[in-house]
């Protein structure tokens, strides 16, 4: 796990330019704070911060093989976890190896099947290959998106990083936000190839882009497409649990601590149960509370139940070495803090609480550990969220988690000032969002009407949804160097339940039937039984009293280029609710605005909008 940078540029000498690559690759020290490193050429300069996980000493980058026409000079963020398959296959090849690192081996499956060597990776990956050959450049990403991977096309070549951060290191680069960056970060559909800042692009999951003096063209090595499905109900149980275990021990390998994320829900605890078998005594586990949560529960629209009970019953039955990590409400509220999950994130998403507390969770994993596997995504493979089952939800052409009574939905953007509300015009814009990725869908002839619909909320929130939770954790997880890894992700996994007829997914009546099934030997009954629950967030009113109280600040600052973006009236309404009633999507309001202040701070941004 790393963070890369580059630019390619074919008119300019950067050679001459080798600090502002520097910088670059400077700003994503977070993701590789064990080295670092830069090649430069006349027209290309890439960069690289390394985070160790496999053959420590070897594996640094950027990573070079000299041809007899040029070199081919790599940097490569994430693991390959079939590297060993495919390194006994190129060596059958022919093909030498100086090191016994993944990145190796994706450099000389790029030697012997150019670009095709996306197809053969299982993996998490964003990556980049200049090759001197040709003068081009190939981008790779992940089929799912579970590395960032970002770039802004210039009129000689383009520039790209891991995050954003490293492209608005380059001075060339200015800071503009226009309507379509604030439309998207309003409305909460993830748009294909959105990136926030104006002529900035995220390099789209299972895409190649490729490179060269006559500009940039894009090739989908992968995507969702329909399939029969004919195993029985029995088999396709049996395939889920074959596949889980493949993939839960291939993403245990590493040469650092490993550990798993337990929440007490179904999807961390399958992970858990699993990683048991082949860690036994050796297994961690961590999770996240907060004071008191436990004795002043009370059950709202996310959660039935507190988490700890459960953890508890997964503890002991696996026996692991477990830590809580238990916060405070002042300690979330820390502007301070607040301040550095926005520059993890490059944006002000407003998640409050429940980003702050994931950060500092993470950050007291990785005194630890430096690998960590995550539940994340299963409810997006397996159809667990609530809305899934929702009759009214199912039935409304909207993306389901904006319909689905939530913090997330509702008039998102009622805290914007009346005049910018009327030129993002939000309800259209989720329209005609909603309309393109429905549109992308493939279906069966067989499929049934009903059939069709869940196949279809299933593809909005494994193209779509899935991308906004994998970014989260992904880019708060890399702010402390820490590598997370997602076994539900695995490309094999989800083409198979995917395809899987909505009667077998939700067969005993219930969520995610298939993954409840498939791993009902490694997980306690109390959490088999256990209905979904969200990601925890406190319920503490001291924290809305500290939000109320930092934000009355931001309402005073009149000439904050945040307050020429809010809606005054919407905020002084929000400052005088009593803390213990405030509603969840007012508390998400404040975080957002508070998020806006910071951020403008943070980024000085040139928001282009209408007069």
């Amino acid at each position: 796990m790393c963070g890369i940078a580059g630019w390619v540029s074919y008119t300019a000498d950067l050679t001459t330019r080798r600090s502002v690559v520097d910088d670059m690759t400077a700003t994503m020290s977070c993701r590789g704070p064990d080295a670092s490193g830069t090649w430069i050429r006349r027209h290309v300069g890439l960069g690289h911060c390394r985070l160790a996980i496999i053959d420590l000493p070897g594996g640094q980058q950027p990573m070079t093989v000299d041809t007899p026409r040029g070199a081919v000079t790599l940097v490569y963020s994430g693991e390959t976890y079939n590297f060993t398959e495919l390194r006994r296959a190129l060596e059958g090849l022919g093909h030498k190896f100086r090191t016994s690192s993944d990145t190796e081996v994706v450099l000389h499956a790029y030697l012997e099947w150019d670009a095709g060597l996306a197809s053969r990776l299982n993996g998490m990956y964003a990556f980049a290959i200049w090759d001197e050959r040709d003068q081009k450049l190939v981008m790779v990403r992940d089929r799912l998106g579970i590395k960032p991977f970002y770039y802004y096309p210039t009129p000689d070549g383009v520039l790209f990083g891991s995050e954003p951060k490293a492209i608005l290191a380059n001075p060339d680069v200015p800071r503009i936000v226009d309507m379509d960056g604030l439309r998207e970060l309003v409305a909460f559909t993830q748009a294909p190839r959105w990136a926030l800042w104006k002529g900035m692009y995220e390099v789209e999951p299972g895409q190649i882009l490729t490179v060269s003096r006559a500009g940039i063209t894009a090739r989908t090595y992968w995507r969702l497409e329909p399939k029969p499905h004919s195993d029985s109900l029995e088999d396709t149980v049996g395939n889920v649990r074959e596949l889980l275990t493949d993939i839960v021990e291939r993403q245990l390998v590493a040469d650092v601590p490993r550990c798993v994320l337990l929440s007490g829900g179904l999807d961390s605890s399958a992970i858990t149960g699993l990683a048991s078998s082949f860690l036994g005594s050796e297994l961690r586990t961590f999770s996240v509370d907060f004071i008191g949560r436990e004795e002043t529960f009370r059950a709202d629209e996310a959660r039935d139940t507190p988490d700890t009970p459960f953890i508890r019953d997964v503890v002991s039955m696996v026996n692991s070495q477990h830590k809580f990590v238990t916060l405070s409400s002042a300690l979330l509220c820390d502007p301070g803090l607040r301040r550095k999950v926005i520059a993890a994130r490059d944006m002000p998403i407003g998640f409050g609480e429940m980003d702050t507390s994931l950060y500092l969770l993470f950050e007291s994993i990785r005194a630890e550990s430096t690998v960590a596997l995550s539940g994340e995504s299963a409810d997006e493979v397996f159809g667990g969220y609530r809305w899934f089952h929702d009759p009214f939800v199912v039935g409304t052409d909207n993306f389901p988690w904006l319909v689905y009574q939530s913090a997330m939905s509702g008039d998102r953007a009622a805290l914007m000032c009346p005049h910018l509300r009327g030129h993002l015009d939000i309800p259209g814009y989720m329209a005609a969002q909603y309309s393109d990725a429905v549109a992308a869908v493939e279906h069966l002839d067989s499929d049934s009407d009903f059939e069709r619909r869940m196949r279809t909320i299933s593809y909005l929130h494994l193209t779509r949804f899935v991308r906004m939770m994998l970014d989260r954790k992904d880019r708060i997880s890399m702010a402390v160097g820490l590598e997370v890894r997602v076994p539900f992700c695995d490309h094999r996994l989800v083409e198979y339940v995917y395809n899987a007829p909505w009667a077998l997914k939700s067969f005993d009546g219930r969520e995610k039937s298939l993954l409840r099934h498939a791993t009902s030997h490694v997980v306690p009954g109390s959490v088999q039984n256990r209905l979904k629950a969200s990601y925890p967030s406190t319920q503490d009113p001291r924290y809305n009293t500290e939000l109320q109280s930092q934000v009355k600040e931001v309402l005073a600052d009149r000439d904050h280029l945040a307050m020429s973006l809010i809606d005054w009236d919407w905020l002084t309404d929000a400052i005088a609710m009593d803390p213990a009633s405030m509603p969840s999507n007012v508390r998400r309001g404040i975080d957002r605005i508070l998020d806006l202040y910071h951020w403008a701070d943070m980024y000085n941004p040139i928001i282009d909008r209408p007069d």
